[in-house]
């Protein structure tokens, strides 16, 4: 079986890919048995890593990998053009590699650091995890593009472009508050997913606080699995179920633009008005909301900044200079039609 891959030695071993890399890197973070089983299933395959024999020097190339998770979601589409401009002016070029939900993107980027002997990684989305350890298998330099990882002591820092979701998601909650809405429902990612979602849901929770709404559970609405994470469908399905529930609220604050224009749909067909039935916000600044109709209040990311600064700091890393931990940026408010003063109950 020449053409196996390390993907396939895990799935003979029932373990991930990291764990295999661990074992061929003679990792002390692996259990013994376990580096037994696996080295002993690759021997039988005759498995070579491309990216080894370890000793051998990598084949030059000029080419970066673009791990994205959410390959539909137009934020990181308005992206491709920054990247595309800037990597075609230093000569290189880059792949672009969807990353599904159930995928580690950390086991894609080993098996693409393989086959495509890359030279950087910039990875957008993604989850949080609890540390950097798993980064430190990777034999390039990356950069973390709209998420960050917490370092623990010991741990090489993972370096990031980002900006703070949490304050953001706060600011634009706040802002709904301060119109007077009390019942405010949050659409946020999948319950289990810990990325940007659970983020901006933590600075709903803040801002709540702030003013002294207590958090009501009926009010937090998770997306669907069957459907695409922050899309116009999910935000669609999602409402109609709220609406239908009988739960009372007056604002929504979806977790993305696209997710925002969904919600906006179903509050429409049910008969009811923005912002004068019910307050609409989303987040990320999509041009698109602007010309929707109502236009949508929202935080408005640095996209073109943000886009700019990851290759900087990757082309910094892969040229051996030092490097800062990361960057975080400012997001602006921009307050459009959808939202409005809490309707008063006569």
């Amino acid at each position: 079986m020449s053409d196996i891959t390390i993907r396939d030695i895990a799935k003979l071993c029932g373990v991930g890919v990291s764990t295999v890399s661990r074992a061929m890197n003679d990792h002390p973070d692996i259990n013994p048995e376990t580096k037994a089983k696996i080295m002993q299933v690759i021997e039988e395959h005759n498995y070579i890593p491309n990216n080894s024999a370890r000793n051998l020097k990598r084949t030059e190339s000029n080419t970066i990998a673009l791990l994205m998770k959410g390959i539909d979601n137009p934020f990181f589409q308005g992206m491709f053009r920054i990247f595309e401009e800037m990597l075609s002016q230093k000569d290189y070029s880059f792949i672009l590699q969807k990353v599904g939900f159930d995928e580690d993107e950390i086991n894609v980027a080993l098996e693409l650091e393989k086959e495509k002997k890359l030279k950087g990684i910039i990875f957008l989305g993604g989850r949080i995890r609890e540390g950097t350890k798993d980064f430190a298998l990777l034999n390039v330099p990356y950069i973390l593009c709209t998420v960050r990882q917490p370092q623990r002591p010991g741990e090489s820092p993972a370096h990031f472009v980002t900006i703070d979701d949490v304050r953001e998601s706060f600011k634009i909650v706040d802002y709904l508050c301060s119109l007077g809405h009390r019942r405010i429902a949050i659409i946020t990612s999948l319950q289990e997913e810990r990325g940007v979602g659970s983020l901006r849901y933590e600075g709903y929770l803040e801002a709540l606080k702030k003013n002294g709404i207590t958090p009501d559970p009926a009010l937090v609405c998770y997306m669907k699995h069957d459907l695409a994470s922050f899309s116009a469908e999910n935000g669609y399905a999602v409402t109609q179920e709220l609406l239908a529930s009988g739960t009372e609220f007056t604002a929504v604050f979806a977790a993305s633009d696209m997710t925002a224009i969904g919600v906006c749909k179903a509050i429409l067909e049910s008969g009811s008005r923005i912002p004068q039935d019910y307050s609409v916000a989303g987040f990320d600044g999509l041009d698109l909301t602007h010309f929707y109709h109502p236009s949508i209040t929202t935080i408005h990311q640095p996209v073109n900044e943000m886009a700019k600064a990851a290759v900087q700091m990757l082309f910094a890393l892969m040229e051996g200079n030092a490097c800062d931990g990361g960057q975080v940026f400012e997001a602006r408010l921009e307050v459009r039609e959808s939202t409005g003063p809490v309707k008063q109950v006569l």
